[in-house]
Parts: C-alpha cells; structure tokens; sequence
C-alpha cells in the first residue's frame, strides 16, 4: 500500500512542479529533458543493482529498441503538453484528460490482445468521455482560452497512444527481468529526442539555454522516476491484482492533484468541473 501512496504521490508533485515552472519561468522542454535524463540515469542504476543482464536485453531483437523509441517520443511530446496544459487550464483539466486517456490501451487491449470487454466497461467509457466535456466547461460553455482545446485534446491522444503502445510491450517483448531497463531505455531516448528538439529551439528561435532548467529538471527527474519505480514495485507484489491497482493509482492522482492545484494555487472550480472529476473516478473504477 506504501508504494501505491508514494506512486500517487510523487506523479501529482510533478503537476506541481509543472505550476512553479510557469510561477520562475522555467523553460518547459529545457527542464523536461533534463528530467527524463535524470530519470534514465536512475532506471539504469536500478537496473543493475537488481543485476539485470543488460547485453543480452538489448540483443534480444529490434523491437524492443524500436518500442521503446516511439513510447520515448511520444513521452518527451506529451509531457511537454501536459507541462503546458497544467499551467495554461489547471492541473485538475490537465490530469483528468491525461487518465482518462486509459480509454485508447483498454482498446488496444481489446482489439490486439483480444481482452474481455464488458458493459461496465462501455458505460466506463462513456463517462469518461463526459468527465473530460465537465471538467472543461462551465455551464456549458469551455472555461478557458479555446485555443487551449487542443493541447488537452492531445495530452488525451498522446498519452493515450503512449499507453497502448506500452500495453503491447508489457505483452509481447517486456517481462519481469527486463522491466526496469526498458524504462531506462524510453527515458534516455526520449531525452536524446527532447535534446534535439531542445537544440534546434535554441539555433532557429534564439532561445537562451537556462542554467536552472538543469535543477528544475533534475527536481522533476526524481519523482518521475521515483513514480515508475514504486507503481512497478506495487504490480509485483502480492498485496493487491493489477486491475484493482491501477484504478486505486489513477483516482489517487486526480483527487490529489486536484486538492494540490486548490490549496496551493488557488485554482477555483467549478461546480460542474467537480461532477467532472466524479465522473473521471467512476469512470476508471468502471473501466478496470
């Protein structure tokens, strides 16, 4: 149980930092490459001390490297939306459209894998999709700039993707020995990714690079890594099923996140984008 609280924990404390990022004008992608940096750096040492044989995972065939570059790219995008969306619509907006899009893996799941589909799970995904119109809206009209519509469309898509591509490797090419190391993989490439995008915003806009998205990054780095860790400890252990963690995590995060973004930030909400956020945690109850 331990580990599942610190995994909530720790994921909402990076929404968190996402809000002092705009608060000391921190540079979003220098600070998230870092991050992720950070992160891979953390995996790896993980995964050696776990004595995990490096040199045959990555022989094992392309795959797994391929997997890992796409769920990397999709990564350093997505997280660069939500940093934005957090900051832009508020972090209750940004992480309900960031679960909610647990819709596109149980899909994958459905279609590839062919994985039980029930009707809880049907009115699980209706719900979900009106959690993220009343978490958006007020009194039916959109609470933020509208131009805004389309980062929490595709912090939905991205992360959604993300997920479903991470769902197909869980199955198919992932196992317990290498679980760590292929997180040190997705991490480290989506920091060369990021780093790219990274240099090119610093040679053709004429951004200046920042000396303190180096710590900020490292700031965010920690818990990122530290969420994966203890999500993953809490799977393998014996205490709870996966399908029963999973909702447990995803409802924590937004409840938590959602208090954080109030108390600290004094984000106001609306009595529709509280139904919203009810319909999110029935919605993900439903869904697993």
């Amino acid at each position: 149980m331990i580990s599942i609280l610190i995994a909530i924990a720790t994921f909402s404390l990076m929404l968190m930092l996402f809000k002092y990022f705009e608060k000391f004008k921190v540079n979003n992608l220098q600070a998230i490459v870092f991050n992720y940096f950070t992160a891979g750096i953390l995996s790896l040492i993980s995964s050696i001390n776990t004595k995990t044989e490096i040199d045959k995972i990555l022989y094992i065939d392309r795959n797994f490297f391929l997997s890992g570059l796409l769920i990397g790219f999709l990564f350093i995008v997505t997280f660069n939306l939500l940093a934005f969306g957090t900051q832009k619509v508020g972090i209750a907006i940004a992480t309900v459209a960031n679960k909610m899009s647990m819709i596109i893996p149980v899909i994958v799941g459905i279609y590839l894998f062919n994985e039980p589909f029930y009707l809880l799970q049907v009115a699980g995904l209706i719900l979900a999709l009106l959690a993220i119109y009343f978490t958006s809206t007020k009194r039916g009209k959109i609470e933020f700039n509208k131009k805004y519509l389309i980062i929490i469309i595709l912090i939905f898509l991205g992360q959604g993707i993300a997920d479903g591509v991470l769902n197909w490797a869980q199955k198919t090419i992932v196992n317990s020995t290498n679980t760590t190391i292929f997180f040190a993989i997705i991490f480290l490439l989506a920091a060369i990714i990021g780093l790219l995008f990274m240099l090119y915003d610093l040679a053709k806009n004429k951004v200046k690079f920042q000396l303190k998205s180096i710590y900020w990054g490292i700031f965010l780095g920690i818990p990122n890594f530290l969420t994966l860790y203890f999500f993953v400890n809490a799977l393998q252990s014996n205490f709870l099923e996966s399908a029963q963690i999973f909702p447990i995590v995803n409802m924590g995060i937004i409840i938590f996140s959602t208090i954080g973004g109030i108390l600290l930030f004094k984000e106001k909400l609306s009595s529709s984008n509280w139904v919203g956020i009810a319909l999110a945690v029935i919605a993900i109850a439903l869904i697993t």
